[in-house]
């Protein structure tokens, strides 16, 4: 029973359709005004945070491209990977 446990928090977390629309809409404000963001994704088993800033996003195409603050390099990720993205 533990073992299951642990392997449900390292999950994929399933968004509701009001919070996707909410990241994407978040997503799209900070490509064009350039606010840095703290992006929650998931990334083998583990939720991480980065800081950064959006550079590309295509929502067809499930990917967005961030730079993040610490190494200024740029990120190519999936949008279903993400599980939060708020201004900082």
């Amino acid at each position: 029973m533990t073992f299951q446990k642990k392997m449900k928090l390292n999950e994929l977390p399933v968004l509701t359709e009001e919070k996707m629309e909410q990241i994407n809409f978040t997503l799209i404000e900070a490509l064009h005004t350039n606010k840095q963001v703290y992006l929650t994704y998931y990334k083998q088993g583990q939720c991480i945070t980065d800081t950064g800033f959006i550079q590309f996003v295509d929502s067809l195409g499930d990917l967005f491209i961030f730079i993040d603050e610490v190494f200024e390099l740029k990120n190519k990720m999936k949008l279903s990977e993400l599980i939060d993205v708020r201004f900082m």
